[in-house]
């Protein structure tokens, strides 16, 4: 089954497309929505199969969780534990917006994105659509929105062209911000390690982190 493409730019359309896409998640289908990097593809991130299904339509294994995106600061801690006060200083400084945190994940999260070893990636996206589909679905497990080896989308073209068959809604925002990605910071040691260049810079990490005498270690 083709996907359903709303234009998020017409009033009427957006608002049919949220409800689709909402509806989708709570069935465990796939959507495809803009952000403030790339285009992703998501599902509810408390469905394993809806997991499972993501990684398919990407041609990814279980060795490559899925990153959670949430609508707002305090979801984090409902989702990680152990988190250091320079990793707060950051969600605090940097939030919403391009950074990803690694952190030891709440022990009693009833989900299954693949081999975490523990760990949760998340994320707030600084985008309208994103943040208010999210807040009517719950944290997303969103990957990029292309298969395995391609470039990501930036713009739904590319998102369809690559994911159509296997989404069910993809919400168009125009072009995204994009090509380059979220910057992803490990956040489970003492210190931070910076595990992917992005857009924010590792500079830019460090001056929020110096005044608690800290560091982020590049890769």
């Amino acid at each position: 089954m083709s996907a359903l493409r709303f234009d998020l730019s017409v009033d009427a359309e957006r608002e049919t497309g949220m409800d689709e896409a909402a509806r989708s998640v709570q069935r465990g289908r796939l959507v495809v929505l803009p952000t403030d990097t790339v285009y992703g593809v998501g599902c509810d991130a408390f469905n394993a199969g809806a997991v499972q299904r993501l990684l398919d339509a990407k041609g990814r294994g279980r060795e490559m969780p899925p990153p959670v995106l949430v609508s707002a600061k305090t979801t984090l801690e409902a989702l990680a534990i152990g988190i250091p006060d320079w990793a707060r200083a950051l969600v605090d400084e940097l939030w919403p917006g391009p950074l990803t945190l690694v952190l030891r994940q709440q022990a009693s999260l009833q989900w299954d994105l693949g081999e975490t070893r523990g760990t949760v990636a998340v994320r707030m996206p600084d985008h309208d659509a994103a943040l208010e589909l999210l807040a009517r679905t719950g944290p997303l497990a969103v990957s990029s929105a292309n298969l395995s080896g391609e470039p990501a989308a930036t713009d739904a073209d590319e998102a369809e062209r690559m994911l159509g068959e296997a989404v069910r809604v993809i919400l168009d925002g125009g072009p995204t911000p994009g090509p380059l990605p979220s910057t992803i910071v490990d956040c489970t040691g003492e210190q931070g390690r910076l595990l992917r260049s992005g857009v924010v810079p590792l500079a830019t990490l460090n001056e929020v982190v110096a005044p608690m005498e800290t560091l982020i270690l590049d890769a």
